[in-house]
């Protein structure tokens, strides 16, 4: 059976498991005990390609099962193979996947069958499996499942590495996406529980490595579906750019990493998104991004949060030598700065209730066809609230229009802004650099749909723009640093009277790193503008 598979897949916390567990024992529940054999080749070529070949025994049943990653978060390409009632365990075959286009991918990357697979890992889980109906217009089929149970890798030794898991999966089996959505808002919401990118898979290829972290994700271009994507195909493309970059991050900072890197991406996955919400919300009224104001708290605090004291800190590491060089007293700063005593830990931030809602309710934004694009009500369990009818999205050549004309909105203000940024308050200042990254991140999204659509356009000058902006982008974060600097020493001052000479140095630089941000925005005036119409 093939199909293209769409769930979503929270982690537990230890102490809400027996909570989840009677919930889901509210109605009828099946047990099921499911013992998974995971192949790969040796050089892991299948996991590098996110696909997923599994060997599983399903209470008296094997299953033969491939598994790879679909358009979003939410996506999955998956064809399953029942072998007949358990007994000795059947040999792998990829053959068995032919003539679905998750088996022809799977025949690629086996090539002529020349590699061997081994098998990777196994898993032992003991499953608790129940199908909730969602009613109304956005009606639903959904299946929870309850795994709890364990990750084995082997290593090739007798020494083996285990990994408990204790997740909730929700699979939509038919229906409308926003019952989907409705429904894990309210299981995530009311149980703490929060959204995993990490496969069981995964889990066992992070054993074998014995690897306790993985790198950072980082932000990539939009990837439209068609070559003329309407209003809503841009925002959805658009939202799920964003959301390839934070919810990997946020999985594995809620899980517990406090890696500076994949705290930094995930805030800049924030701003791009931020961005997203504000300047695309006109492509399509009815999608539902115009209520970004009220997803907007839960990010910006979430930004803030996460920033806090990482902002402190960096700049304090790039302070302390200028001013070491400048003859400036050795001291700390932060010394006796309690902020961090009262900050709550990365994991706390991104396993807040009000973020993890945005992001379900934005993944559940991406997966949702044509009729589902409004955003989920936080429906009971049985029911959800009624979904007006919703005009259409503007159409490709229209919200090309509409994003052309903000573009240009935003560079000229840009310039205005470098004509006269010395005259400008603080606040204000800062402000442009705002407006500044949400021109460079326009731009980042929009470019592929410019690039694409032109004919004879020049494919380097969305490129050289971006090239043009980062003068000014690097004059602005300097000087906002500086600003920052400034701050934290003047209110150590209190603490130290030392920091009175960082204070004095600081202020005697400020005005010539004005006059530089002023000069770097007056460049972006003359930059060639690829969203121009070609004469």
């Amino acid at each position: 059976m093939a199909a293209m598979e769409i769930e979503f897949k929270f982690c537990i916390p230890a102490g809400r498991l027996k909570a989840v567990e009677a919930a889901l024992r509210r109605g009828t529940v099946v047990r099921t005990r499911l013992q998974a054999r995971y192949f790969d080749t040796v050089d892991q070529q299948l996991a590098a390609h996110g696909m997923v070949l599994r060997l599983r025994k399903e209470g008296r049943r094997w299953v033969q099962t491939v598994k790879a990653t679909g358009d979003n978060a939410l996506h999955r390409l998956e064809h399953n193979v029942d072998l007949g009632a358990a007994g000795a365990a059947p040999g792998i075959d990829p053959l068995r996947h032919q003539g679905t286009p998750v088996g022809e991918r799977l025949a690629k990357l086996l090539a002529d069958g020349a590699v061997p697979l081994v098998e990777r890992q196994s898993t032992d889980i003991v499953r608790l499996t129940r199908d909730v109906r969602v009613t109304g217009p956005g009606g639903a089929v959904v299946e929870m499942a309850l795994d709890v149970g364990k990750v084995v890798a082997h290593a090739g030794t007798p020494e083996q590495r285990e990994s408990p898991v204790c997740e909730l999966e929700l699979e939509l089996k038919r229906g409308d996406v926003q019952g989907l959505v409705s429904l894990a808002r309210r299981w995530s919401q009311q149980h703490g529980l929060w959204f995993s990118t990490i496969s069981k898979a995964e889990r066992g290829a992070r054993l074998l490595a014995a690897q306790d972290s993985v790198p950072a994700v980082k932000a990539e271009a939009p990837r439209f579906a068609v070559q003329h994507p309407d209003g809503r195909a841009i925002q959805q493309a658009v939202i799920a750019s964003c959301l390839a970059q934070m919810l990997p991050n946020a999985s594995e900072i809620a899980a517990g990493s406090t890696d500076e890197e994949q705290i930094h991406q995930l805030r800049i996955g924030i701003r791009r998104l931020r961005t997203a919400l504000r300047e695309l919300a006109g492509l399509d009224a009815a999608s539902g991004l115009l209520d970004a104001g009220g997803w907007e708290p839960p990010l910006i605090d979430a930004f803030r949060a996460l920033g806090a004291l990482r902002d402190r800190e960096q700049v304090v590491k790039l302070a302390q030598p200028q001013l070491r060089d400048a003859g400036a007293p050795d001291f700390d700063p932060l010394a006796g700065d309690d902020a961090a005593a009262h900050a709550p830990s990365p994991g706390d931030v991104v396993r807040a209730s009000a973020f993890q809602n945005v992001l379900v309710s934005l993944i559940g934004f991406t997966a949702a066809g044509p009729e589902e694009a409004a955003p989920a009500s936080s429906a009971q369990e049985e029911t959800v609230e009624t979904i007006p009818s919703a005009p259409r999205p503007m159409s490709a050549d229209a919200a090309r229009r509409l994003l052309r004309k903000r573009l240009q909105q935003l560079h000229k203000q840009a310039a205005r802004d470098g004509a006269r940024f010395e005259a400008l308050d603080t606040e204000s200042q800062h402000r442009v650099r705002k407006r500044l990254k949400r021109l460079r991140y326009l731009a980042e999204f929009v470019a592929p749909l410019f690039e694409a659509q032109d004919k004879g356009r020049d494919k380097d000058a969305a490129e050289r723009y971006l090239k043009a902006l980062r003068p000014a982008q690097d004059a602005l974060g300097e000087f906002n640093d500086e600003a920052v600097a400034l701050a934290l020493y003047r209110e150590a001052t209190a603490r130290d009277a030392r920091a009175w000479f960082a204070v004095g140095w600081f202020s005697a630089r400020h005005a010539a790193g004005a006059k530089a941000c002023r000069k770097a925005l007056e460049k972006i005036e003359g930059a060639p503008r690829f969203w121009k119409k070609r004469s």
